[in-house]
């Protein structure tokens, strides 16, 4: 177990994006370089005052760095508090050093917040040489222990933020992962739907254009009406997926829609029963989608199907939707669509449930419960 915890936080990188330098940053340092300064000049209990100075004016500024290389100047700081021990222990001096180096207290925060796991280790090392003899030479146990506290304390709220800003990261790929899953699916489900509609109908109307021009332009007319609704739809996505342009958001599709779905083919037929009033959006959206989905799979795969029926019922707590076509069932064997993933994911993210294949009885059926109410 510590030989799995170590190797982890070996390979912890760096946090991302660590912030720029802004001016904040060098009112700080400006701040501590004029407080040192005044403090070397005017104070009159010092010791080793040249020293001191000179290692407070060396440290201050390394601060500019403390987030983009923050063990280089965890070095630096605590590098330069150990020099000033070093008369502590060659004299009877008790302390050296001014009040204003207790800035290096934000570098243990900073090592934890912004370095690798590894710099994080070597750091703490580091860290643990001045701060132990500083420790172990205080006179008052009262104030080792309040010294140790304070800077346990630094450490674990640089980790604490860490983790925080770790967590947001997750929680943002996590939403990204969610929200691309929702467009792939309303990509596949509108544009296979429209797209399998234009190929039906150009089929049909080759097939009668010699015997009949006038059936020939008026599938003609659902082709061009179905590519300016395809055009449409994806223009609108595009739109809300660009910044800097204003989307519009045109009211979902819902069970009112479904006769819709007749337009595609005179085998589709619409039955719907039950209480289907009151429905949140997303349940509607979703049982538009899967039969949409589920029809668009009927007309482009089943052969010979004479009938499309698509049957959506409202019952106590939940809505229940069945597609059936008649035809041969006859589906890609090596792999799942996406049409069929969509579909499972949708009723999944609704608390239902989604089945499709072969029915016993001949032809292919898809089924799916949805509840009423959407999960929270």
């Amino acid at each position: 177990m510590p030989t799995t915890f170590f190797r982890s936080v070996l390979a912890e990188p760096r946090a991302p994006d660590p912030p720029a330098r802004a001016w904040w940053d060098w009112a700080l340092v400006g701040g501590l370089l004029v407080a040192a300064a005044g403090e070397a000049i005017f104070r009159s209990d010092m010791s080793w005052r040249p020293l001191a100075a000179v290692v407070a004016l060396l440290v201050i500024p390394a601060l500019l760095w403390r987030r983009t290389h923050p063990l280089l100047v965890t070095a630096i700081g605590f590098g330069g508090a150990l020099v000033l021990q070093i008369p502590t222990f060659v004299t009877d001096v008790a302390e050296v050093g001014l009040n204003s180096m207790a800035f290096l207290l934000l570098l243990p925060y900073n090592l934890y917040r912004w370095a690798s796991g590894r710099e994080a280790l070597i750091g703490t090392a580091v860290i643990a040489v001045p701060a132990g003899l500083g420790l172990a030479t205080t006179e008052k146990l009262g104030d080792a222990i309040g010294g140790a506290t304070v800077l346990v304390a630094s450490f674990a709220l640089g980790a604490a933020m860490r983790y925080r800003a770790v967590a947001h990261q997750r929680e943002v790929q996590q939403v990204r992962a969610l929200e691309r899953g929702e467009l792939a699916r309303e990509l596949h489900d509108t544009v296979a739907h429209h797209v399998s509609a234009i190929a039906i109908q150009a089929q049909a109307g080759r097939a009668v254009g010699a015997a009949d021009p006038a059936l020939a332009v008026e599938a003609l007319a659902v082709i061009a009406a179905e590519a300016s609704r395809t055009l449409h739809e994806m223009r609108t996505m595009v739109r809300v997926l660009r910044e800097g342009e204003e989307a519009d958001y045109a009211p979902q599709r819902g069970i009112s829609d479904l006769d819709e779905l007749t337009r595609m083919n005179p085998v589709v037929q619409v039955h719907r029963d039950g209480d289907l009033t009151g429905l949140p959006q997303p349940v509607e959206v979703a049982i538009y989608r899967i039969c949409q989905e589920s029809v668009t799979n009927a007309l482009r795969h089943s052969l010979n199907a004479t009938a499309v029926t698509v049957e959506v019922i409202g019952d106590v707590g939940v809505v229940r939707l069945r597609v059936h076509d008649d035809g041969e069932p006859v589906r890609p064997a090596s792999t799942v669509g996406y049409g069929l993933i969509g579909m499972a994911e949708r009723a999944k993210l609704l608390g239902g449930a989604c089945q499709a294949g072969p029915d016993p009885v001949g032809g292919w059926t898809v089924e799916a419960t949805l509840l009423r109410e959407v999960p929270r």
